[in-house]
């Protein structure tokens, strides 16, 4: 498994394009690994490639893939990046093995995490109408929609220490409205996107709508296999379009 991060030049027509479409930007990042078939990128039993894009205090914005195979962005660095920069030494992005990151993964650790996901439910409008996949909208019901996951993906959410909650011990358990008093848990950057997503088989075009929110926090692994399995498959659905990807960071300070 490889960690990779790419810094967009977002002053570049090639890279406006490739944030202006989650599946443009899916198909980069799928063409940076000739010899994975798209069959064994997506299998549901192994690893998978996993990609998000974060936007920093800097205004940067960076591209973090997680492969099971070393990835070659020449093409991104050429439509995207700095080509006049790069060289052999520094191509134009940064991959390292994840693996041995894995292996260290221990019950009781504690990380700082972001993810971006697709946070969904399946609802019935009407007895005798089929159950559709629908977004959830609000900030607590997000929060709920990762926290219900929590314990079979290997980790929880870290809590906050009574002093630190503005709400009297007991009010956060009342409502999902109130979750992120109680857990060190944010989400932000809501964003709905809207595309056409091509059939090759016919040339038509579906519309596809959906919801992205980033979770950013603090967890403590429970279950060091099954967490690992989450970093390399992803979490919920949407996978394809820059969703599931959760990474970790050391904590500073005390917590």
């Amino acid at each position: 498994m490889f960690l990779t991060r790419f810094r967009m030049n977002t002053a570049r027509t090639g890279a406006r394009r490739l944030l202006s479409s989650p599946q443009v930007l899916h198909a980069a990042v799928m063409a940076s690994f000739p010899g994975l078939l798209p069959t064994a990128a997506a299998a549901p039993d192994g690893p998978r490639v996993l990609w998000r894009l974060d936007q920093n205090a800097q205004a940067e914005v960076l591209l973090y893939v997680v492969s099971p195979e070393r990835p070659d962005l020449t093409h991104l660095v050429e439509q995207a990046g700095w080509p006049a920069v790069a060289d052999a030494q520094s191509p134009g992005w940064q991959t390292r093995p994840y693996a041995p990151f894995l292996d260290r993964l221990a019950q009781g650790q504690r990380w700082a995490f972001r993810l971006t996901a697709n946070p969904v439910h399946h609802i019935r409008r009407k007895p005798d109408e089929p159950r559709k996949r629908t977004a959830h909208l609000t900030p607590g019901h997000q929060m709920k929609w990762l926290l219900d996951r929590q314990e079979r993906c290997g980790f929880r959410v870290v809590e906050k220490p009574q002093s630190e909650r503005l709400l009297p011990d007991g009010t956060t358990h009342q409502g999902h409205e109130h979750q992120g008093d109680r857990y060190r848990l944010t989400v932000g950057d809501r964003r709905g996107l809207a595309f056409d997503k091509r059939r090759d088989e016919t040339k038509r075009a579906d519309r596809v709508s959906m919801v992205t929110v980033t979770f950013d926090g603090h967890l403590e692994v429970t279950d060091p296999v099954v967490f690992r399995r989450v970093l390399t498959r992803g979490i919920g659905k949407a996978k394809a379009y820059g969703c599931g990807l959760l990474t970790l960071a050391p904590l500073t300070g005390t917590e």
